[in-house]
């Protein structure tokens, strides 16, 4: 499989999409010019971004930087952001997406997702985790049809040239096929190798959905991890391979997902790490190596969200097996 730091994959809008971005999920905003600056510099050509990480506007800096100084054009970079799920109630999509461009200091964004499909009452002071008085959160179930054909108006708007979904489980996504207009063309959801996510990417194949993979290499530094979860980068299967190819761990995780076909963006703040990330395409996993690989999943889910009863949520996407 010819794979470069520059292949994409062909979405079902005829579009298409870099599969190897940059995460920037709990990445400071001082850390965010670093790593922005030296993905770019290392060739990446997708940064994924979104309204609850706070650093819109620092990525927005970044680019028209680097645009006003010649050194890149604005189709050049992929840039992915997401709709808060504050703002699910159907008109307020385009507002939202619009409050992001204007952040990001551009026309349009070449993706929007839909954040996941457990809705927050949307406040008047526009917190973005509303609570109520007992400390918990304060949910609200969206019509998510309702807000799909808000998704669908800011592509006729010309903010984003392609829309998706992140977190939804299968029922979800059947549920938004079945009145939508323009399909999905990903679903970003967490994927490993200990949770491969195979039901779920089988499932999207024939509406030609592609999985994003987030949390490639299972969330080291997940904030919800424990002394005694495994650690992906340390499973001896994966450090075998990688010695088999003189190649880091990271690097062999990522690249079994490329070659997977699913669209990988893992988050780093360490410049370092961000080229290391990103030289996957000097190798090439060997069946007999993608078999083993496949053979480690755990089917255990890193990112599962138990915070503040949002699993109480009647959207709540991850009760289901997939």
């Amino acid at each position: 499989m010819e794979l470069n730091i520059k292949s994409e994959v062909q979405l079902n809008d005829g579009k298409k999409m870099p599969l190897f971005g940059l995460g920037t999920w709990q990445s400071k905003p001082d850390e965010i010019t670093k790593a922005v600056s030296a993905a770019l510099d290392a060739g990446y050509r997708h940064i994924d971004t979104a309204a609850i990480y706070g650093n819109e506007h620092v990525i927005g800096d970044i680019l028209q930087e680097r645009i006003k100084a010649g050194k890149m054009k604005r189709e050049d970079v992929y840039i992915t952001t997401k709709l808060w799920i504050t703002q699910m109630a159907k008109d307020a999509v385009v507002p939202a997406l619009k409050k992001s461009l204007e952040k990001l200091q551009l026309d349009y964004v070449d993706l929007y997702l839909i954040h996941g499909p457990a809705g927050l009452v949307s406040r008047e002071d526009g917190t973005p985790m509303p609570l109520t008085k007992d400390g918990m959160l304060d949910i609200k179930s969206y019509d998510l049809t309702e807000t799909w054909k808000g998704m669908e108006d800011c592509v006729k708007a010309g903010l984003a040239k392609s829309i998706g979904l992140s977190n939804f489980n299968s029922k979800q996504v059947t549920t938004i096929l079945d009145k939508a207009n323009i399909k999905p063309v990903t679903n970003q959801v967490e994927c490993h190798c200990y949770f491969q996510q195979n039901k779920l990417e089988e499932f999207c194949k024939p509406y030609g959905i592609v999985l994003t993979a987030y949390a490639p290499i299972g969330s080291p530094s997940r904030p919800s991890k424990t002394d005694d979860e495994p650690v992906l980068l340390e499973d001896p299967v994966v450090k075998d391979i990688a010695k088999k190819y003189n190649k880091t761990t990271a690097q062999v995780l990522l690249r079994f997902l490329l070659q997977r076909g699913i669209v990988v963006i893992p988050k780093s703040v360490t410049p370092s790490r961000i080229k290391s990330n990103s030289e996957l395409y000097d190798f090439e996993l060997v069946a007999e190596d993608m078999i083993k690989l496949r053979s480690i999943d755990r089917k255990k889910r890193m990112l599962k969200s138990f915070d503040k009863g949002v699993e109480k949520h009647p959207d709540y996407p991850f009760h289901e097996e997939f």
